[in-house]
């Protein structure tokens, strides 16, 4: 069990040894021969999927991938929509009941809401959302809908285009907002915005956003700076922590309350302003993990399984799935990357390493 003590931006300091050491130790018991149930060796149950469709991206966020790439995968490579609701459909009888779909940007890929509408036909399914950055949804999100999207997280690191083209390397922010703005439209069961915390760069987005989030009755989140950077320059000092800008807007919008978890496997920790007029959340991965909870399996455009977003270990299904492998076999695999799964990823501890694949090829 490692331990780490790390300091970070804003004088806090993070010691995982008591969580980690007490989430082992209280791990009970589990048949490594469960197929039926994806539980790992520290007894979660992983009921959530979430499917990179494509790694291609219309815009160049310089916290998931270089500015120019030339190596996207080919068509041929990524997975068809017959072998990724195949699955869906394991997956799903194992216990899988939340699917997100993300890339890249998901929206590129073509037919999309086929494969959307063939997803919500499996048995099991309960749930499916989209990760995007929104400037696509004009165009797409009527037919998503129809074919039985339910929830969208959709990206807004900033209102500004000047800071927005500094982190995208793109213009287009109005765009954003039009998708965000054409998706309330249509009335979505669910609608998130998703904002990037990032010191020297972010802080003077944070009142923009949480007015901006609140105006529309939307469900804020900023999310710590992550090490999947495809430039890896990724430092401890460019976290702009969750408890900061907690404390940033409570100075300047009033209290907030905490709304509890619908969901004890979401990464999020929700307030809601003391008026009652919108939410504003926090991802905390590198300031406070959440790895002890965590239900989600994930799988790249091309096939690979992973499970955890900072392994580098991947259990490639492709090859399984373009051959006469059995529902047995790719079951047997992904029960091997269950039981693989470690405790937590330890962020900023003595000899952590960065991914080699960055966000775009993972999935958001």
């Amino acid at each position: 069990m490692y331990v780490l003590s790390v300091r970070l931006p804003g004088s806090f300091y993070l010691d995982y040894k008591n969580a980690l050491t007490s989430f082992a130790d209280s791990a009970p018991s589990v048949p490594r021969d469960a197929a039926d149930r994806l539980i790992d060796r520290f007894g979660r149950v992983h009921r959530s999927l979430r499917i990179s469709v494509i790694d291609r991206c219309n815009i160049r966020c310089f916290y998931c991938m270089p500015e120019h790439v030339d190596n996207f995968l080919p068509r041929v490579d990524l997975l068809s929509f017959d072998e990724i609701v195949r699955v869906v459909g394991l997956l799903a009888s194992a216990g899988v009941s939340k699917i997100r779909l993300t890339g890249g940007e998901p929206l590129l890929r073509p037919n999309l809401d086929a494969l959307i509408a063939r997803i919500a036909a499996v048995s099991g399914v309960d749930e499916i959302a989209l990760t995007t950055n929104g400037i696509l949804l004009p165009k797409f999100a009527t037919s998503l809908k129809a074919a039985g999207l339910q929830r969208l997280n959709i990206s807004l690191d900033t209102l500004n285009e000047a800071t927005f083209q500094r982190i995208s390397r793109r213009s287009g922010v109005d765009r954003v907002i039009a998708g965000i703005d054409h998706a309330i439209d249509l009335g979505f069961e669910q609608i998130r915005l998703n904002a990037l915390a990032i010191r020297g760069l972010t802080e003077t987005e944070i009142m923009p956003l949480a007015d901006f989030a609140r105006r529309r009755q939307l469900t804020l989140r900023f999310i710590e700076y992550m090490p999947l950077d495809a430039d890896r320059a990724w430092q401890d000092g460019d976290v702009l922590s969750g408890e900061a800008i907690r404390k940033r807007i409570e100075a300047e919008m009033g209290p907030l309350r905490e709304t509890g978890r619908d969901d004890p496997a979401q990464p999020a920790i929700d307030y809601k302003f003391a008026d009652g007029s919108g939410r504003v959340g926090f991802i905390n991965p590198v300031s406070r993990p959440f790895c002890n909870a965590c239900d989600r399996l994930r799988l790249t455009a091309e096939g690979g399984l992973r499970n955890c977003l900072f392994s580098d270990r991947n259990w490639d299904l492709r090859p399984l799935l373009r051959s006469a492998a059995s529902d047995a076999d790719l079951i047997n695999l992904i029960t091997e990357s269950v039981a693989a799964k470690e405790a937590g990823h330890l962020i900023s501890r003595p000899g952590f390493e960065q991914p080699q694949r960055a966000m775009y090829q993972i999935g958001g």
